[in-house]
């Protein structure tokens, strides 16, 4: 047993691989001691936010006043695990994706009459209801406006096959949920999930 004293430790060629330890053992920075990898490309450490979405419908979607309707997000801005199906409008947890997750849901309810007076924006988990934001339009119970937005975050523990779907609810004349309106390339109405790390 010793100590070794020195303030650099390199390759005899001055490249390739140094290798501090062998299998089995275990390398520990003394309380006090800071390591410093500000300046190093970093491999196999830390952690990722993934499994991760952003999706968004491409049209408008009919609703029925008064009642729970999923929400079409028919198309994504990125997906790193191909977990979310942009047919059936959900997340599904992947294999190794178990863990937290941070779900963030934003509808867009609108109407060609003024008279939407509060809408729900519903996160479901496996088809049952788990958590939910509520809006009047202007915060008021008799207000109508003809347009106005809700927005919710959540966070989950989820387990492999679990599956995540958003579901609006509007009260007014023939609501909508309103997307990428004429094209404009504006995300109206969002859902994304990203798993948090642990």
């Amino acid at each position: 047993m010793g100590t070794i004293k020195t303030t650099n430790i390199e390759t005899i060629t001055g490249s390739g691989t140094l290798t501090i330890g062998q299998s089995g053992e275990t390398i520990t920075i003394p309380s006090g001691a800071t390591l410093d990898l500000s300046n190093a490309t970093q491999t196999g450490v830390g952690g990722t936010n993934t499994p991760a979405f952003s999706a968004y419908g491409t049209t408008a979607q009919s609703v029925s006043s008064g009642t729970f309707t999923k929400v079409v997000f028919d198309a994504e801005d990125y997906d790193t695990d191909n977990a979310f199906d942009t047919s059936t409008y959900r997340f599904t947890v992947p294999s190794g994706g178990a863990g937290k997750y941070l779900v963030k849901a934003r509808l867009n309810l609108r109407s060609t009459s003024d008279n939407i007076t509060y809408g729900l924006v519903s996160i479901y988990k496996n088809g049952v209801k788990f958590h939910q934001a509520f809006s009047n339009s202007n915060g008021t119970s008799n207000a109508a406006f003809r347009d106005f937005t809700i927005s919710t975050e959540h966070g989950m523990i989820l387990q492999v096959s679990d599956y995540i779907e958003i579901f609006g609810y509007a009260v007014g004349t023939s609501p909508i949920i309103s997307n990428d309106l004429s094209g404009d390339n504006l995300r109206y109405s969002l859902f994304s999930m990203q798993k948090i790390i642990e």
